[in-house]
């Protein structure tokens, strides 16, 4: 068996996956990273080696961090994964003059859609939502429709009750102050930026900031369009 992360040894909302493997006569596991979960730590690991089965760990270790770093970081800290995301026009503004404006082509709009259905819950701020009453759904894609989520100066977000919740990955979608409310805080751990390289206005809203500690993890190009993905530097 081949599995990414460590199976667990614990009781929680399933029995453990170690058990099972076990009572399945499973011979040989090969696990990409150990679950660094308080509950589980490299029990699950000893628990098949006492058993008798041969496991081996630390196959393509980064890839499987990585695969799994939505889970590590509402383990580890107590919150989602946060994803600050925002498109802009080739001179860096996502609005024209205050009014909305379509940057997104519909393939990237599409795409936009698609990473909606893959995490838990959405945000944007009160004047945003007022302003353009966004949808927020998965409608140009399958998939679940994220937990909607508003907030201004009088519901702020409280990430221990999206903790509580079981809600392990956020999309922060804007505006501006609500994103770099979000930098200023050092709250992110990853950030999508979409850019019209053929599209200029000549004023409105700025673009935040980005951070310095940010690094380019992805770069594509669609139908002029580009998507950057930044992560922390480690």
């Amino acid at each position: 068996m081949y599995v990414s992360l460590e199976p667990c040894s614990h009781y929680g909302k399933t029995p453990p996956c170690a058990d099972l493997i076990i009572r399945r006569g499973i011979r040989r596991v090969v696990v990409g990273c150990v679950d660094e979960f308080s509950e589980v730590q490299g029990r699950g690991i000893r628990k098949l080696q006492e058993a008798g089965v041969e496991v081996t760990v630390g196959v393509l270790e980064d890839e499987c961090r990585n695969l799994n770093r939505r889970f590590f970081t509402f383990h580890n800290l107590s919150r989602p994964y946060i994803i600050l995301k925002w498109a802009q026009t080739a001179n860096g503004f996502i609005d024209d003059n205050g009014r909305a404006l379509a940057i997104s082509t519909p393939f990237t709009k599409m795409l936009s859609h698609k990473l909606r259905a893959e995490e838990d819950a959405i945000l944007v701020g009160r004047i945003t939502n007022e302003r353009e009453h966004p949808q927020l759904t998965v409608r140009e894609w399958q998939g679940p429709n994220p937990k909607r989520l508003v907030v201004d100066r009088t519901h702020p977000l409280n990430l221990d009750s999206l903790h509580a919740h079981n809600i392990q990955s956020l999309i922060v979608e804007g505006g501006t102050k609500t994103l770099q409310s979000f930098l200023v805080q050092d709250l992110w751990d990853e950030i999508r930026v979409e850019t019209n390289l053929s599209l200029t206005v000549n004023g409105g809203t700025r673009a935040p900031q980005l951070p310095g500690n940010a690094v380019v993890a992805e770069r594509k190009d669609y139908d002029g369009n580009t998507i950057v993905v930044y992560r922390r530097n480690k």
